[in-house]
C-alpha cells in the first residue's frame, strides 16, 4: 500500500490523454500563476522545488550577453535567445553573426544536429545534408556567447565552463532575475551549464523582464523577442504564435516540457510536464493562460495552442486535454 506522504510527492494531473472517448493516459506536473502583483494565485504540484527550466533560462543568459558589453538588438537579439526551429532565415542570419564577430562554424561547441523543427528535418535529410552545428536550434546563443568573449578578451575555447567570466555572469543574472540562489548548476543540452531556479522563481524572472525600465538589458530583451518571435522560435511554433498575436506577452519554451510566459500586465506563468512530454505542453499552456485571464473567445490562438489530436488511422480519434 502507497503511504500519504509518498502520495504527497506525486504531481496531479495537469492533461488526460483521450483516445475514442477513453482516457487512456495522463501526463502529471506543476504550475504557478502569479498576479500582476507578483504574488501566487494559482498553484497546481510542487512549485518552490528547483527544476531546470532549459531553454526557458535563455531570456536570461542574453540579458547577461547585453550586461558584458555585447550591443545586440532586434532579430540578432531575438536570436541569442532563441531555440530556432533551423528554418534558412535563422541560419542565414548565425552565418552572418559569427561572420560579423570574426567566428566560424567551427568555433560553435553546439552538439551537431538536424534542425528542431520536424518539417525543416525532413527537408534538410531529403537535400542530402547531415547533422551540423549550426543547425542545432541553440546555435544562436552560442554565437553570442563567442561574440561577448571577442568582445572582452575572453577564451573562447572554455566558453561553456561553469568557471568562465561569461558563465558566471550569467549564473549572477539567473539568480537576480528569479530571486533565488541557484544551489545545482548541470549541463543542458547545448553544452551550455544550466541553472536550476523554481517554477515560482521562473515565473517571477519572466515578470521582472516585462516590467523592467526601458533600455535595460532585461528589457531589451524582452522587447527583441516580442517584436521578432519568429527568430525566438520558427513559423510554426506556439511561442511565436503567442508573441505575435497577444501583445506584449513574452513566451519562451524549455526541452522536457517546461514553460514560462508572462503578460504585460505581469501575470505571469511557468509549468513543467513531470514526463517532459511535448505534447501535452499545448493543452496545459492553453489552460494557463486562461488561468492569466485570456479568453478563448476573443484570443483564438488560444484554441490552436491548446489543440493537440490523437490519430487513429490517419483520422482524429482523440486528444490530449487540460485536466485542471
Amino acid at each position: 500500500m502507497t503511504s500519504t506522504s509518498a502520495n504527497a510527492s506525486i504531481p496531479p494531473v495537469l492533461a488526460e490523454v483521450v483516445r475514442s472517448g477513453f482516457v487512456e493516459g495522463h501526463h502529471r506536473g506543476s504550475l504557478v500563476v502569479l498576479a500582476e502583483d507578483g504574488t501566487i494565485e494559482f498553484t497546481a504540484g510542487n512549485v518552490t522545488a528547483p527544476v531546470f527550466p532549459r531553454s526557458s533560462n535563455k531570456p536570461m543568459q542574453a540579458a547577461a550577453l547585453l550586461r558584458a558589453g555585447l550591443d545586440l538588438s532586434g532579430e540578432r537579439l531575438a536570436l541569442a535567445a532563441a531555440s530556432h526551429s533551423g528554418e534558412p532565415f535563422h541560419l542565414d542570419l548565425v552565418r552572418k553573426m559569427l561572420a560579423e564577430y570574426g567566428l566560424t562554424e567551427a568555433d560553435l561547441q553546439t552538439p551537431p544536429d538536424l534542425p528542431l523543427d520536424p518539417v525543416e528535418a525532413e527537408a534538410y535529410l531529403a537535400g542530402g545534408r547531415v547533422r551540423e552545428r549550426i543547425t542545432m536550434n541553440c546555435s544562436g546563443k552560442h554565437t553570442a556567447m563567442l561574440a561577448a568573449c571577442a568582445q572582452n578578451g575572453w577564451d573562447p575555447v572554455g566558453y561553456l565552463d561553469p568557471a568562465h567570466p561569461l558563465q558566471r555572469l550569467i549564473h549572477s543574472e539567473v539568480e537576480a532575475a528569479s530571486g533565488e540562489t541557484v544551489d545545482t548548476v548541470g549541463t543542458d543540452g547545448c553544452g551550455a551549464p544550466l541553472m536550476a531556479i523554481s517554477l515560482v522563481g521562473l515565473a517571477r524572472a519572466f515578470r521582472s523582464y516585462v516590467l523592467a525600465e526601458p533600455g535595460t538589458p532585461q528589457r531589451r530583451v524582452a522587447d527583441a523577442m516580442r517584436a521578432y518571435p519568429e527568430y525566438v522560435a520558427g513559423t510554426r511554433r506556439p511561442d511565436t504564435w503567442l508573441m505575435r498575436e497577444v501583445p506584449g506577452a513574452l513566451s519562451k519554451m524549455g526541452a522536457e516540457a517546461v514553460q514560462a510566459v508572462a503578460l504585460a500586465n505581469g501575470r505571469a506563468l511557468a509549468f513543467k510536464i513531470d514526463d517532459g512530454s511535448a505534447r501535452a505542453m499545448g493543452p496545459v499552456l492553453a489552460r494557463g493562460l486562461e488561468l492569466l485571464g485570456l479568453d478563448a473567445g476573443t484570443t483564438p490562438v488560444l484554441a490552436r495552442i491548446a489543440d493537440a489530436p490523437l490519430l487513429g488511422g490517419g483520422e482524429r480519434v482523440g486528444a490530449v486535454r487540460a485536466a485542471f
